[in-house]
């Protein structure tokens, strides 16, 4: 495969994964196969699609911020566990078997559709009223619980911390998505560190590639801080679809 008709593969496919990720996190479950349907070996598939999602991540991050959608009592505490839980996660992931790991998201996935599909209203109603000490605490479990995950398997991170902060601390929606891209842009940082010091990174392929994952997230953040939750809703369900696809695929395969 040449060049050109591996941007022609990856270009539309990177858009669009960008637009989803932005909205409700997932993104990766688009972009990874895009890579190793381009041709890229395994390696540099992962540390290029890294390098793609997180310069794409910060144009969506920073309209968050600008559009003042996030929360930092909660956000700072969540950063620091995920890191430090994610390191912990990628451990655990060299001596444990992931498809114990998979048998549970295939049992728990489609009940998590399920209460999304069925609750009309995602927003919290009347936010919960919890101390400054509350939010650091649940922040930090979400942070450490979540980032363990994405250290040991990863796909749906985004998606997941979003439905923690709506869920557990009754943020409403943007809230958790800016604060979900917080957490999220600074564990792709941390991961995309390693892969460029271990030259894992094909830049030829990746930058086009990081131009189309800025175009998705900055149209996708665009389009859900207008909509908020008519747009999120489906595009969560989707992604959890994706999700469930691609556990059941890995088991088979």
């Amino acid at each position: 495969m040449d060049y050109f008709e591996q941007l022609i593969i990856l270009c539309p496919l990177i858009f669009i994964s960008g637009l989803i990720d932005s909205i409700a996190g997932g993104g990766g479950l688009i972009s990874l196969p895009a890579y190793n349907v381009a041709g890229l070996t395994p390696h540099f598939a992962l540390g290029t699609n890294k390098f793609s999602s997180c310069i794409g991540t910060l144009f969506s991050t920073m309209r968050f911020v600008k559009n003042k959608s996030y929360n930092l009592t909660s956000a700072i505490p969540s950063v620091i566990f995920a890191l430090i839980s994610s390191a912990i996660g990628a451990k655990i992931a060299v001596y444990m078997e992931a498809k114990i790991l998979q048998y549970i998201l295939i049992a728990g996935v489609p009940i998590i559709a399920m209460i999304i599909f069925k609750k009309k209203n995602l927003t919290a109603v009347t936010p919960k009223h919890l101390s400054k000490g509350r939010i650091i605490f649940l922040s930090s479990v979400i942070g450490f619980v979540i980032g363990g995950y994405d250290g040991f398997f990863g796909p749906g991170t985004g998606t997941f911390l979003i439905l923690a902060y709506t869920s557990v601390l009754g943020f409403d929606l943007l809230t958790s998505m800016g604060n979900a891209k917080l957490v999220n842009l600074t564990s792709n940082l941390a991961s995309l560190a390693v892969f460029l010091i271990e030259g894992k990174i094909l830049f030829v392929v990746g930058i086009p590639a990081a131009l189309c994952a800025i175009a998705g997230h900055y149209i996708g953040s665009g389009l859900a801080i207008k909509n908020g939750q008519k747009i999120v809703r489906p595009i969560l369900i989707l992604v959890l679809t994706l999700l469930m696809i691609k556990l059941i695929w890995d088991l088979v395969i």
